[in-house]
Parts: structure tokens; C-alpha cells; sequence
């Protein structure tokens, strides 16, 4: 076999990394690799590693926060909230001057901080979904692979494993979806064979994405979502403690004076600044050769032929389920990348959109990059 196939233990190894940047690296190189093994059976019908690749080659970007921690910093407070700020702090009893005072604020207003979290939240999710689902093609591919002729027990066989039930906790999508997989091995029908890739593509995609959605959330809304330690924080450093205990206690039960109202306004805005930067970050998909589709609006496209009229039973249900404009991509665009029916909306388009396109095959990064990562060093150059 012309491919290197991976390994479940070396999708273990991956998973096992405790470095977030060089652990998404590794895994957008694996998915790639997974993806080129599907393809020595079933073509260059787009399988889900292959659209996995580049999605997890933009997560990279929020991991490794490039140019973002830069957008965050122009997140900016407005002359007039300043000057109340100032004014409510001295009335409240702060000896510092007005430039001390507006400092302090600053620094605890971090926006740098919220980008961590994003960053964590997006690691974690990138880690998770690996750790399950590119360990089962990898198991697949170890079961099923090498099949001459389709075997109803060997799909059996590698189907028991997976967990009965709906996501998050139960794995009935991933058994439909390998089900499919394997059967498309064996279709000589080009329509049908695609139907079941791009049917297997959405499956996982569906639970892919219902198990993702706490950490998708937590990136979206990571920021400044700790109030009362803000507060804390930039309290300690501008009143002594005889004032602080006291209005600890007054804050906890709602009773907030201007200076309160005025961090809380203050909060409000950055928080706004913040996530709207955030959310326009991620809501970016760059993919090969030169499309960057915006998740937010309608994906510019046609579905290729194979996929314009399909008929599998089991996909036209799941369609009818899932898409709210049926065979079109009008309003596919996600206006909340949070809420999960419209997050599933984009993808499915996006997935029969770009179903024929043979660039997403090409390989995520230079072959100097590759030996670099699997030497374990941070390769050099545009990542």
C-alpha cells in the first residue's frame, strides 16, 4: 500500500502530547495522513479527516494566538468611562491619581487573558475530538482496510466496540458512518459511492460537533467571564482593606455603588470588543487553493453532480433533519458559530459544497515541516 497508515498507537502517542501547539501540528499532519489512506479506497470523494485537516490547521492559529493577541489589544475604553472611573474611585475613598487609577484598571482588564482561554478551550477541543474519532479510523482502517470483498462481520466485529446511543456519550452516528465507509469500498456506482461518503462524512460531523459544543461555547464567551475577580483585583490595589471587606460584602448581595456600576459598564464594553474580535477569528475556514470561507455568511458554491439530487433513503432523512434549505445553500452562513443547528447548517453545505475538491488532499504542510514535528522539533516557516 502506497500510504503510511496510522496507528492507533500512534494516534495514542499524538493525543498523549502535553504541548497544545506541537500536539495540533501532529494532529492536523495525522488527519492528513488518515485522510490520504480513505482515499486509496474510495477516490477523491472528500472524506471527513480530509475537511478535519484544515479545520484543525485554522485551530492552530487560535492555539498558537497568531496576530490575535495584536486584534485584542485594540480593545479600547472609552475618555468618558475613564473619567467617571477616576471620579467614583476617589469619591469611594482611593488616594491614587487619576493616571494610577486608570492603570490599574487596564492591567486587570487584561484582553490578552481572554484570548488564553480561547486558546485552551480550543486546544481541548481539538484534542478531544482526535483522541476519539481519528483513533477510530485508525482502528478501522486496521480492521476493514485490506477487505477484498465486504464482510458483514468485520464490520460488525469493528462496530462493537462503539458505544450504543446519541452523542455526547453514546457513538451510534460513528457506527453508521464506518458502516458507510465500508460500504462505499465496494460501490462501483460513482453517485452512490459519494452519497455514502458524503452521508459518513455527516454523521461524524454531527457527532463531532454536538460533543464539542462546551468548548466551542467556552471560546466564543472566554471573555472577561470571571467579574468578581476583576473586581477583586482592581479593588485590592486601588482601596485599603477597611474599605474593601465592606463593600465585598455589600457587592455579594447586589448593592453596588458608581464605582461598581462603572467597572461593570467597563466590563460590559471590553467584554463586547473582545468576543466580537474572538468570534470573527474563529469564524474563519482558510482551505486550499485560495478560498477563505466566513462561517457566518452563505457558502458561495455549487454541490457537485454527484450530490445534486441524492437518493440514499438514510441521507435524504438525515438532510430533511438537519438542513433547513434543503439542496441549497441559501442561509448557510452561522450568525451564532455557538448554537449547534445552525454550526450544522454550514457544515453539511460546506461538506456537499467541496465533496469533488481535490485540493483539500494536498498536505497541510512542507515535507522539511513534517521531519521537523515527527523529530519533535517546532518546524520552521508559515505553519
Amino acid at each position: 500500500m502506497a500510504e503510511r497508515v496510522p496507528s492507533i498507537a500512534e494516534v495514542d502517542h499524538i493525543a498523549a502530547l502535553g504541548d497544545p501547539v506541537v500536539r495540533n501540528l501532529r494532529i492536523t499532519q495525522c488527519y492528513h495522513e488518515l485522510s490520504q489512506v480513505m482515499a486509496i479506497r474510495t477516490g477523491t470523494n472528500a472524506n471527513w479527516c480530509t475537511f478535519a485537516t484544515w479545520a484543525s490547521k485554522q485551530a492552530g492559529q487560535t492555539i498558537r494566538k497568531e496576530d490575535l493577541s495584536r486584534m485584542l489589544e485594540n480593545v479600547s475604553v472609552s475618555a468618558q468611562t475613564v473619567e467617571s472611573l477616576v471620579i467614583s474611585a476617589q469619591a469611594l475613598g482611593s488616594d491614587h491619581d487619576p493616571i494610577q487609577i486608570q492603570q490599574v484598571v487596564t492591567r486587570a482588564i487584561n484582553p490578552l487573558v481572554a484570548m488564553d482561554r480561547a486558546s485552551a478551550a480550543v486546544a481541548r477541543g481539538n484534542n478531544k475530538v482526535f483522541q476519539e474519532i481519528a483513533r477510530e479510523f485508525a482502528r478501522f482502517y486496521a480492521t476493514c482496510l485490506e477487505d477484498t470483498i465486504y464482510s458483514a462481520e468485520t464490520i460488525n466485529t469493528y462496530c462493537q466496540s462503539l458505544r450504543p446511543g446519541n452523542p455526547p456519550e453514546g457513538q451510534q452516528y460513528l457506527r453508521q458512518a464506518f458502516t458507510h465507509y465500508y460500504q462505499a469500498f465496494f460501490e462501483d456506482i460513482p453517485t452512490r459511492r459519494a452519497e455514502l461518503i458524503y452521508l459518513a462524512n455527516i454523521e461524524i460531523g454531527y457527532h463531532e460537533q454536538t460533543r464539542l459544543q462546551p468548548e466551542i461555547a467556552e471560546a466564543l464567551d472566554s471573555a472577561f467571564t470571571h467579574t468578581l475577580q476583576i473586581w477583586l483585583q482592581v479593588m485590592s490595589r486601588l482601596f485599603p482593606l477597611w474599605i474593601l471587606l465592606p463593600r465585598l460584602v455589600m457587592r455579594l448581595f447586589g448593592r453596588l455603588n458608581a464605582f461598581d456600576r462603572v467597572i461593570e459598564s467597563l466590563l460590559s464594553e471590553a467584554r463586547r470588543q473582545a468576543r466580537q474580535i474572538i468570534t470573527n477569528y474563529l469564524m474563519t475556514l482558510e482551505i486550499p487553493p485560495h478560498h477563505r470561507l466566513h462561517l457566518s455568511r452563505d457558502i458561495v458554491g455549487e454541490f457537485p453532480l454527484v450530490l445534486q439530487h441524492p437518493t440514499l433513503p438514510d441521507l435524504c432523512q438525515l438532510l430533511e433533519r438537519l438542513d433547513p434549505s434543503p439542496n441549497s445553500v441559501i442561509e448557510s452562513g452561522a450568525v451564532d458559530w455557538a448554537n449547534l443547528p445552525e454550526r450544522l447548517h454550514f457544515i453539511l453545505d460546506f461538506f456537499r459544497c467541496f465533496h469533488e475538491t481535490g485540493h483539500l488532499f494536498d498536505p497541510p504542510f512542507t515535507e522539511e515541516q513534517v521531519v521537523a514535528l515527527k523529530s519533535g522539533h517546532m518546524p520552521q516557516g508559515q505553519l
